[in-house]
């Protein structure tokens, strides 16, 4: 990774930003990180700051006037979160004290000191979005792994993804894509040796059982994407759509699954006109449930515009919920009509979208029988309300449990996982070959590592460092 010291000038500027969430608070903190900062944080403050102790004052105006009384901190480098001296101000967290005190340190460091004539803090600017976890990045503070964590750590809105996101910021998904890169590279310098010294005529292959080596290497890959799996579904989650004819129970469902009354039921048919949308877990793992207006014929302009947008959210769900009234299956009428809407639902699917049939208001009907692959379910008791979960976790792909040992995952992850899988597929192709090509070999095994090196880092663009941090809030 590129360090501080060489990188642009911009990020060599010192930055400033509150770091606290916008609104009212209880205490609110502004963040400063530079170089050489020691000077200006005691002038600032008016007293002496010892490293990494809170000291308690004023924080006062140009005219010398308290602004707040409150705590300063300073962190010298390289022991800081950013790797550079950072300065914090943790004063009470009203939105305008925050600001003022943003403007007083911007104004501060304009100031010329008397003795060099010089401005006590030369471009000092406002950070962007991320930029103290980025420079924390750049100083090797943490890799780019751990820094997304610590965004996914801040958003994860179930416990098990909080505890995935601390799993991974203390490293763990790191280290266990560094153990794969070192094995990588073992591998790798004994195809690599074997192809600069060819007169020693070594079968590599056989005394060094590359083939075993492989097969490991492939399995312990296997173990660190399935958990990378499970972690981009405790991040991610799925779209799980809600649809049906109307009056089947839909909205209903939606209030069961959420244990609340979210959506409006009533025994009048096109109740529900646009799509009413909610986030739910079961086991941690997030699902966001969208209730859907019922589809038929529309018989106005408002109901067609919510059928229209229905049918828009089932072509993109991860998950479709397909709700039937179990009082109706033999009402031809509504069998017709079911049938007609069915196979147009087949034909707007993506391929692999998967289908939960879900035959409701059981405890009308309770000796009617359930169509093979077809749920029971009573939105008035609750019945088959567990093994609809259940049915919706095993879509997902969630191995049950509560996450322990699982570790936070992007998407960028698993697809860099998943093309390192396939460097190692066709590597083991080349190793099972009559005639073994080293040189094609070596070079399989080089893209490998280039894939796990995205993942932390070690190879990024400048764009995907871009990417991610501008994603991050101010302050962080």
């Amino acid at each position: 990774m590129t360090p501080v010291t060489s990188a642009p000038t911009p990020y060599r500027d010192p930055i400033i930003a509150i770091a606290t969430a916008p609104g009212r608070g209880a205490v609110g903190i502004v963040r400063l990180s530079g170089t050489g900062l020691r000077s200006f944080a005691e002038w600032l403050c008016g007293r002496a700051l010892t490293p990494r102790t809170a000291s308690f004052g004023p924080f006062n105006d140009t005219q010398g006037h308290a602004i707040d009384h409150g705590l300063a901190l300073y962190f010298p480098a390289p022991q800081s979160y950013t790797g550079e001296d950072v300065l914090e101000l943790q004063a009470h967290g009203g939105p305008v004290v925050l600001q003022l005190l943003l403007q007083r340190m911007l104004q501060a460091a304009g100031e010329r000191d008397p003795a060099t004539r010089e401005p006590r803090l030369s471009r000092l600017r406002l950070a962007r979005p991320g930029e103290f976890t980025e420079r924390a990045f750049l100083n090797d503070k943490m890799d780019l792994a751990q820094a997304e964590a610590v965004m996914d750590l801040i958003d994860a809105s179930t416990e098990a993804a909080a505890r995935s996101a601390t799993r991974s910021l203390s490293g763990e998904f790191s280290r266990a894509i560094d153990a794969l890169r070192d094995q990588l590279i073992h591998l790798r310098m004994l195809i690599e040796a074997t192809l600069d010294f060819p007169e020693e005529e070594l079968d590599v292959l056989q005394q060094h059982d590359v083939r075993g080596q492989l097969q490991a290497l492939r399995q312990t890959l296997a173990d660190v994407r399935q958990k990378a799996r499970q972690g981009s579904l405790l991040r991610e989650g799925i779209q799980v759509v809600i649809a049906g004819q109307p009056n089947v129970g839909k909205s209903s469902l939606l209030n069961a699954l959420a244990g609340a009354e979210l959506a409006i039921v009533t025994p009048i048919a096109g109740t529900t006109r646009d799509v009413v949308r909610q986030t739910i877990q079961i086991e941690g793992v997030p699902l966001h449930v969208l209730d859907t207006a019922g589809l038929r014929a529309a018989r106005d302009e408002v109901e067609r515009i919510g059928v229209a947008r229905a049918w828009a959210h089932i072509e993109h769900a991860d998950a479709l919920i397909w709700v039937r009234d179990l009082t109706r299956m033999d009402d031809a009428d509504y069998a017709a009509g079911d049938a007609d809407i069915g196979c147009s639902l087949k034909d707007k699917l993506p391929a692999g979208v998967p289908l939960v049939s879900l035959w409701n208001k059981r405890d009308a009907a309770p000796g009617a029988t359930i169509p093979a692959g077809g749920l029971a379910f009573s939105a008035r008791s609750g019945e088959g309300l567990d093994a609809l979960r259940q049915r919706l976790l095993d879509l997902a792909g969630w191995q049950g449990g509560t996450g322990e040992g699982v570790f936070i995952a992007r998407a960028r992850h698993v697809q860099a996982l998943s093309e390192t899988g396939d460097r190692l597929d066709a590597a083991s192709v080349l190793v099972d070959a009559a005639q073994p090509a080293l040189d094609l070999l070596a070079e399989e095994l080089r893209l490998a590592q280039h894939a796990l090196g995205a993942i932390t880092g070690e190879f990024t663009s400048d764009d995907l460092l871009g990417e991610i941090f501008s994603r991050f809030c101010i302050g962080k």
